[in-house]
């Protein structure tokens, strides 16, 4: 195939390469045991253009296109079939290998990528497991999985204002400026309805609320 006809675009090469952090978040994530793999169809030669755990395949950035994914491109071409697959297949020291590869389209609706990932079925079940459950308890942050945004702003404003009630060092005057002040580095103000709903709350004005949101907005530029 060697190299497409026409160059790509500027917003492809954004489509592109916003996977590299997400390819980095997931290696991170799922640990050694897996092999992610970004390539760049521009160039099918050197399409490797960003691996994270390369040494289970001995490949690095600027290595081509493999065989199946090559196929694999010319089947969707042709039938237009699907934007991924996944399949069982055996390294190149013929060790047991579960991938997906996934196409990404850019703007034009066209191949422009793969994401390739590999979990290598050799690896150590004791290296999986203390990868994922050796975390302390310190370690743990809270978050919480809620289904309304509603409900979020009130944990939110729950929490910031038991934290600031019990500072002595702030003022009475001043507690409901640091309750907006904390919430609004939480990015809470960009939930719809954050406003009333802290406003009234707070027993405050929505244009105080405002008000404070705009110098804080003039202090962040």
């Amino acid at each position: 195939m060697g190299k497409l006809k026409e160059p790509i675009s500027k917003a492809d090469q954004l489509i592109i390469d916003s996977y590299k952090t997400t390819m980095e978040g997931l290696a991170v994530y799922y640990g050694e045991a897996f092999e992610f793999v970004l390539h760049d169809l521009t160039d099918l030669d050197h399409s490797i253009i960003k691996i994270f755990n390369g040494f289970h395949s001995d490949r690095e950035e600027g290595a081509p296109i493999t065989d199946f994914a090559l196929s694999m491109l010319e089947q969707i071409n042709k039938n237009n079939t699907g934007s991924f697959i996944t399949y069982l297949a055996k390294s190149k020291y013929g060790k047991p290998v579960k991938s997906t590869t996934i196409v990404i389209f850019g703007e034009q609706n066209k191949a422009i990528g793969l994401l390739c990932i590999n979990l290598y079925l050799d690896s150590p079940i004791t290296s999986l497991l203390e990868h994922f459950f050796s975390a302390k308890p310190a370690d743990f942050i809270s978050e919480h999985f809620i289904s309304d945004s509603n409900e979020l702003i009130y944990r939110a404003l729950e929490t910031v204002r038991a934290e600031v009630n019990k500072n002595e060092r702030i003022s009475v005057s001043q507690k409901n400026k640091e309750i907006i002040t904390l919430l609004y580095y939480q990015g809470i103000f960009r939930l719809k309805d954050s406003v009333q709903i802290i406003s009234s709350e707070l027993h405050i004005s929505k244009n105080t609320v405002y008000l404070h949101i705009r110098t804080l907005d003039k202090i962040k530029k």
